[in-house]
């Protein structure tokens, strides 16, 4: 019986880090993407508010990385594949476009794409100190993604003070 649960002790922990790492994968995506929207934004209101975003998933990312590192797991340290070449796809279509509107649009889909995997992240069978860290980085990435929908809906009005 020891061996089992030393068995299912181990896959408990291997499945953990999994979870997290792909959150932290997820959240460099969104990181990453939030400083290239900033670097390429024309309205000064975005560029704060993509600064102020990327700074946000960041610290989630260190976050997620500590807690990796505190069951004995070894963090991811950079974002996807599919990420960077999401970002170089809107970096061209911001030259040839609307950069804010580009970059609102990619953001909004990595913003629920977060969204997404953080929910997914929380039914999974997790520590308790894991489970409330990742309900607390849920949380801001379902207001980003919110935040960031409702701005890139606003894109068409007409007394939009940030999309002007």
């Amino acid at each position: 019986m020891l061996i089992q649960d030393t068995v299912k002790s181990l896959n408990d922990l291997f499945d953990t880090v999994e979870v997290l790492n792909e959150l932290i994968q997820t959240s460099t995506d969104r990181s990453k993407g939030f400083a290239d929207a900033a670097g390429a934004a024309k309205k000064p209101e975005l560029v704060a508010l993509f600064q102020r975003h990327s700074t946000d998933c960041a610290a989630a990312v260190a976050e997620l990385q500590r807690l990796v590192n505190s069951i004995g797991g070894t963090p991811k340290s950079g974002g996807t594949l599919a990420g960077t070449v999401r970002r170089c796809s809107v970096k061209a279509k911001g030259i040839i476009g609307d950069a804010d509107i580009a970059w609102l649009e990619e953001m909004k889909r990595v913003e629920d794409r977060a969204a997404t995997a953080y929910a997914r992240a929380l039914t999974a069978a997790l520590p308790p100190q894991i489970h409330s860290a990742l309900q607390l980085q849920h949380y801001a990435a379902v207001r980003n993604q919110n935040f960031i929908r409702d701005l890139y809906s606003c894109r068409k009005a007409p007394n939009d003070a940030i999309l002007g």
